[in-house]
């Protein structure tokens, strides 16, 4: 269980921080660059799952958003922790296959739902798809930033997989969300020539 008493430390004020290893690492190593994308991916669809709760209440699908709210924070845990190898334990907590599974069986489940793409969609629509399209562009840019960790140190394969899933999720829910709300607002190629 985690226990906060205190939230400031001053043990970063040198432009480190702790891994859950102990060892401390630089505030700009891109591990720890992967780490606040990832966190600023959660807190973006919390913004998102905000308007949605005020849309449509507690369905499905928050709940479902909730679990990947939680999974980020272990996908955090997971990237924070060095090894050599990413089987969970007690002490060690891991993204596993199982969760990445689960996201490939909501893409589909979702993209059931949909009617298929004629063309590229701009973000947008309503408010809460426009705030999904944030939070899926940014969850695309914190994969983008853990490929660059695992070029320099080991990263979990399982964690990287996850956040593609992650994006291509929050895709198909943008056009789910946007099919109940007057639909996609599609791309038209060289339309303001």
């Amino acid at each position: 269980m985690v226990k906060l008493n205190k939230i400031y430390t001053r043990t970063g004020d040198d432009g480190t921080t702790g891994l859950v290893d102990g060892s401390r690492i630089s505030k700009s190593d891109l591990r720890l660059h992967a780490i606040g994308e990832i966190d600023e991916a959660n807190s973006a669809l919390g913004f998102a799952l905000c308007l949605l709760e005020a849309d449509e209440g507690q369905t499905a699908l928050v709940a479902g958003l909730r679990r990947i709210q939680n999974d980020l924070f272990d996908l955090g845990a997971d990237v924070a922790t060095p090894g050599q190898t990413f089987e969970p334990s007690a002490m060690e907590l891991r993204i596993v296959a199982d969760q990445v599974a689960w996201l490939e069986s909501a893409i589909d489940a979702a993209n059931e739902q949909l009617s298929p793409l004629t063309s590229f969609i701009l973000p947008g629509g309503s408010k809460a798809a426009a705030q999904m399209h944030m939070a899926r562009t940014i969850s695309r840019r914190a994969e983008r930033a853990l490929v660059a960790a695992a070029q320099l140190v080991s990263i979990n394969p399982q964690a990287i997989q996850y956040l593609n899933r992650l994006s291509d999720y929050l895709f198909v829910l943008c056009r789910l969300i946007n099919a109940t709300r007057g639909g996609d607002i599609l791309w038209v190629p060289g339309g303001s020539r």
